[in-house]
């Protein structure tokens, strides 16, 4: 039986808070836990934390403007960056992090688009800026 779709992107939505409480809190942490994924690299951490986050928003907000989650939540990783620049946290701020965060979260809302159409037939937002 399936889920029914409000509970479903109800669902997503609480993940995704949790999932961005997480990311926000790991990125900011003077001394961030230590991960089995450590060996791969800073940048799969933002990959994966972003996209997490961009299919996370996909499901639960199944019709708002890609465009617009691409730009919000590539905000949010200008912002982790701006924020790991503060000299008391002892992290490094690298705009190529945020280059990754910003090209996980557009591939994974192309994909999440490409799925959406090929689900319904049509586009599911054509406007680029709302």
């Amino acid at each position: 039986m399936p889920i029914p779709q409000p509970l479903f992107s109800t669902a997503a939505r609480v993940l995704f808070c949790a999932a961005l409480v997480f990311a926000v809190i790991m990125a900011i942490l003077p001394k961030p836990l230590q991960l089995p994924t450590d060996a791969l690299g800073d940048k799969f951490h933002h990959i994966l934390a972003f996209a997490a986050l961009s299919t996370l928003a996909a499901l639960g907000w199944p019709r708002a403007s890609r465009w617009r989650t691409i730009e919000r939540l590539s905000f949010l990783g200008a912002l982790i960056e701006v924020v790991q620049a503060i000299p008391a946290l002892h992290r490094d701020c690298d705009i190529r992090d945020w280059v990754a965060d910003t090209v996980a979260i557009m591939v994974v809302t192309g994909i999440a688009a490409v799925l959406t159409r090929g689900r319904n037939g049509v586009v599911a937002q054509q406007d680029c800026g709302d």
